[in-house]
């Protein structure tokens, strides 16, 4: 019997991508991944809490595979809520904390007074939680956690800096959320959107313990230059600011499960893409570095594969993810519309300056790349001169971060609307052929 000949591969690249984009998003769906790993009923209450901007969905799926009374209150992101029965689903801001979040985030702490150690409390979490749960802690006001948090935004930090600050002035992140639950069984049902899957940087660990301490966030504030108020200055030098530390009791209870993660989405791209003919390679899925500096790397990663030297066949499709970051310029350019993905698309496409062969996208699963209501984008070998006949000065737009402005323009934007998951960025270079 002969060989099966392999599937012809795609006229369109750009297709290939999107199912491999698309692919990443559905080992993720929370309706596939959510029932699997409930945990059996309690002889007590079942409360569902829970924030992120997959929390909806995933109360859906778990009021549908629940078979017993629950009750509970999960906060998403607006515009990613979802009709839920038993579950009260609110939406806040994301990426800034407004009154919507704090509100919510009081009625759901409620929700844990007076259990006992028959009771369950199901925490769902994924990524954007940190910013939708929101309750400060001693004496920070809510204006003053959304100075901070906007700094931290600009300034370069990573996810986890930016987490190690937030943790101090909550009252209900690093770990105090389960701790308020205690003596009730905690399970937490995980979806990642951080680079390495650790539970304590995931949502800022509302229940998870954490190792860092208050001096860490100060070194963070110091690190990036961020003039922090008055109230959380003097919150900082306060012990009481210290989150719930690694081997605390209350947190004895707590079982943490990751039901999806960036690695899980890559493999099932690649999985797809072995299907149709291409050669994967992972390159990492807890990639971090300033945006752009990242897009340059990988244009001569992208040369690389496409070269005769590389150790792979052609054609071949690099995967990788994590959270590449922005650091805006001062003053920042208010018309601009930019995010971490169309940046670093914007400078691998300028590095490459129309290589042969290679197409890219690179998008977050949410469906939103900074603060727009786009995916990401995808580049071609022709984009540079498809936006010099367009009169788009590429290296401007990159300059003025206002990569959704670049490709919008050439119509390469990939929107997807509200994926209701979260397994951070998704980035895909396609080598057709050797050069």
């Amino acid at each position: 019997m002969r060989p099966t000949a392999p599937p012809a591969f795609p006229a369109e690249p750009s297709a290939l991508l999107r199912r491999l984009f698309e692919a990443a998003i559905r080992a993720a769906d929370p309706a596939r991944i959510v029932p699997a790993a409930l945990p059996p009923r309690p002889k007590g209450r079942t409360i569902v809490v829970g924030a992120g901007k997959a929390s909806a969905a995933m109360a859906r799926a778990l009021e549908q595979a629940w078979n017993g009374p629950l009750q509970g209150l999960v906060i998403t992101r607006y515009g990613h809520g979802v009709p839920c029965q038993r579950v009260r689903v609110v939406e806040a801001a994301h990426p800034t904390p407004d009154a919507a979040g704090l509100a919510a985030t009081h009625d759901m702490l409620a929700l844990l007074d007076d259990l006992g150690p028959d009771d369950l409390v199901i925490a769902l979490i994924s990524g954007g939680g940190s910013a939708l749960m929101t309750s400060p802690a001693g004496g920070v006001t809510l204006a003053d956690k959304q100075a901070i948090n906007d700094a931290l935004l600009a300034s370069g930090a990573t996810i986890s800096e930016i987490n190690t600050v937030r943790k101090h002035l909550s009252a209900v992140k690093g770990g105090r959320l389960a701790a308020r639950a205690a003596p009730a069984h905690v399970v937490a049902l995980l979806i990642s959107d951080v680079p390495g899957d650790d539970p304590a940087v995931i949502a800022s660990g509302p229940t998870a313990a954490d190792p860092g301490s208050r001096q860490d966030a100060q070194a963070v504030l110091a690190r990036y230059a961020i003039d922090a108020p008055a109230s959380v200055q003097a919150w900082l030098e306060n012990p009481e600011s210290e989150s719930i530390k690694p081997g605390d009791a209350r947190l004895t209870h707590v079982d943490t499960r990751i039901i999806a993660a960036p690695g899980l989405s890559l493999k099932a791209a690649a999985d797809v893409a072995r299907r149709e003919g291409v050669t994967p390679v992972i390159l990492g899925d807890a990639i971090e570095g300033e945006a752009a500096e990242v897009g340059r790397a990988f244009a001569g990663i992208a040369r690389h594969a496409a070269s005769a030297a590389a150790p792979f066949g052609r054609p071949c499709v690099l995967l990788s993810g994590g959270e590449t970051t922005v650091t805006l310029r001062k003053p920042p350019d208010a018309t601009a519309r930019g995010g971490r993905n169309v940046e670093f698309l914007l400078a691998m496409c300028l590095q490459l300056g129309g290589a042969d062969h290679v197409h890219a996208l690179a998008a977050d699963t949410d469906g939103v790349d900074g603060a727009a209501e786009i995916a990401g984008a995808l580049i071609r070998p022709d984009t540079l001169a498809r936006a010099a006949a367009a009169g788009l000065d590429a290296r401007t737009f990159l300059a003025r971060h206002d990569g959704h402005g670049f490709f919008e323009a050439l119509g390469d934007s990939l929107v997807t609307g509200p994926t209701l998951t979260n397994v951070n960025d998704f980035r895909a270079m396609l080598i057709t052929q050797a050069t």
